[in-house]
């Protein structure tokens, strides 16, 4: 995280959505921190390693989607190939991801969009959007 700004870690939606990873999932290798990532589950596939992502929900889908993609490039530049599993368990539904050329190449652009923010003396100023009302880091942008 970036200049050491983390989310409220007692939000509402953050404990729900541990609560969720912690119930769901006995048999797998839950929360494993790697570097710089923190995976939610990971397990082996046959000589493939997965790594998947637990969502509440899945209706912030092209976020969990890029969030996935992410930890997935981010592996690939650490010489470790892996697949992405989405996994929804209150909607018993999951999604595979697959970093394809396409999907890497739409990370590079974010990572690059978000080096610029960050590499900013003072943050943008802020616009309130649908997501604001549940966002974690609402104190920072409207404190």
């Amino acid at each position: 995280m970036s200049r050491q700004i983390c989310p409220d870690e007692s939000h509402e939606l953050l404990q729900i959505g541990r609560l969720v990873q912690n119930q769901t999932y006995a048999r797998e290798h839950k929360e494993v921190r790697f570097e710089h990532l923190t995976l939610d589950l990971i397990r082996r596939a046959g000589k493939n390693f997965v790594v998947a992502e637990v969502k509440k929900s899945s209706r912030a889908l092209e976020a969990a989607r890029m969030q996935l993609a992410f930890y997935l490039f981010e592996l690939k530049q650490m010489g470790i190939d892996a697949e992405g599993e989405l996994l929804f368990p209150e909607e018993k539904r999951r999604e595979s991801v697959v970093l394809t050329p396409e999907l890497e190449e739409k990370v590079v652009a974010v990572k690059q969009a978000v080096s610029q923010v960050v590499s900013q003396p003072l943050p943008p100023s802020p616009l309130r959007n649908r997501y604001c009302r549940r966002c974690a880091y609402g104190e920072f942008c409207w404190a």
